[in-house]
């Protein structure tokens, strides 16, 4: 059985330059049966030395080496049963056998070899115990058992002196390698589990940077439009409050119009946002209170309150009250579309005008809206920028025309967007209707 370095250090301290040895018990246990089993063998080898005319000294150390060959039983468990065996006639070695056994049927030897060794120090130990079972009863001439009694015996005394450490190092064995396995299993699950934390990791701060950039998107369409219509308003007011003080009170009206509504999109839009601010309090917000409050704003901007198609005439008259000049064209009856629909739809429109205001002031602008078989296409177009008109100065992040494409190519829909040859620009998008998911 193999064991991991963390094995070995969580099991103490190990002898691991000590030949095959692992831990140092093992080193005093082996030892210690080695001498145990040496001390049998070379007691048992004065009777061997009787019986076989050798001096008593040369039985004495034949059976010390042979004992002390259990030594290596860890290393070499074939050696230690084949000496066994070799020693059986001699009836030598009785712990050495058992223990061999048991060692042989306990490691990664090859399980036809255990059988076969196993039954060679079966059929040897029988024959030993037949012949001298036989022999001692034909000395004892009163004890006169049947013709079955030394045969069963001597099965009896074979069986009994290999098939329980046989059955034992099996077990031991098998139980070893289970739980090696188990071990093993253990290792890889918790390398998996470590490999699925960090992909989980992974998906949730992309989820997160996700819904950041949807809150985001969010909040730049529903205030930048109106924020950039008041300051455009505000440029015009300053402009001809000495010359027409009645215009520049119906601009600062329509400012203070514009504002409140400004205001009261972004309060509508914090409210929602604020939904996670409970579990915040207690620690790092979650995960799924970041969604829930993406989905939320979401579902807010794009709810019965929410822009539709049928506001686009309002919409280009707030840019006409500004001083832009637009044409709004429609082909097509207009029909209802899912909310997510019309507010993209809007949203494309609303973003293109403010970047009007922003880049090409006095420009002559274009808005067409098109209700086809399966989907709905809008088209904003301007002209080059009139120098003559003022600038109003306003700033620019970028981010619109990348908002305006995550949206039309979120709902599966095609965006395009560039410059004209006439010098201006346009803005491009066709959105599904929604019908084939119904």
């Amino acid at each position: 059985m193999t064991a991991t370095g963390a094995d070995r250090e969580a099991a103490g301290s190990t002898t691991r330059g000590y030949w095959w040895w692992e831990r140092r018990r093992s080193v005093a246990l082996d030892v210690g049966l080695a001498l145990v089993s040496a001390l049998e063998c070379g007691l048992e080898g004065v009777e061997f030395a009787r019986n076989t005319g050798i001096p008593v000294p040369v039985g004495v150390v034949f059976g010390l080496l042979a004992g002390s060959v259990l030594l290596v039983r860890r290393r070499w468990p074939i050696v230690v049963v084949l000496v066994t065996i070799a020693m059986t006639p001699a009836e030598m070695g009785f712990l050495m056998a058992l223990v061999g056994l048991y060692t042989l049927a306990a490691s990664e030897v090859p399980r036809r070899i255990t059988v076969v060794l196993a039954g060679m120090a079966l059929v040897g130990t029988f024959i030993v115990t037949y012949v001298r079972l036989r022999q001692s009863v034909a000395e004892q001439a009163d004890f006169g058992p049947g013709d079955w009694y030394v045969p069963l015996m001597s099965v009896f005394m074979a069986v009994g002196l290999t098939a329980p450490s046989v059955l034992f190092g099996l077990y031991i064995g098998a139980r070893r390698r289970l739980m090696e396995s188990l071990r093993e299993r253990a290792d890889s699950l918790e390398r998996e589990l470590s490999l699925l934390a960090d992909r989980a990791e992974e998906r949730a701060e992309w989820a997160r940077t996700e819904e950041r950039t949807r809150i985001a998107r969010e909040m730049h369409d529903v205030v930048a439009h109106r924020v950039s219509l008041m300051v455009v308003h505000a440029a015009a007011l300053q402009a001809v409050a000495p010359k027409d003080p009645a215009k520049a009170v119906r601009n600062a009206a329509l400012v203070g119009d514009m504002g409140r509504q400004a205001l009261t999109e972004l309060r509508e839009m914090l409210g929602v946002l604020r939904t996670g601010d409970a579990p915040a309090a207690a620690g790092a917000v979650p995960l799924a209170s970041v969604r829930q409050a993406a989905v939320a704003a979401a579902a807010t901007v794009a709810s019965e309150d929410g822009p539709r198609l049928h506001e686009l005439e309002a919409l280009v008259a707030q840019s006409r009250q500004a001083g832009m000049t637009v044409e709004l064209s429609v082909d097509g009856e207009l029909r209802p579309y899912p909310p997510e629909v019309e507010q993209t739809a809007f949203r494309v429109v609303q973003e293109a005008l403010t970047n009007v205001h922003k880049h090409a002031a006095g420009a002559k602008t274009w808005v067409r809206l098109a209700h086809r078989e399966a989907e709905v296409a809008m088209q904003v177009e301007n002209g080059p920028s009139d120098a003559a008109a003022a600038d109003a100065g306003l700033p620019s992040g970028g981010n619109g025309l990348v908002g305006m494409r995550e949206r039309v190519l979120g709902l599966g829909g095609v965006f395009v967007s560039g410059p004209t040859d006439a010098g201006g620009f346009r803005v491009s998008a066709v959105l599904p209707d929604g019908s084939g998911d119904a």
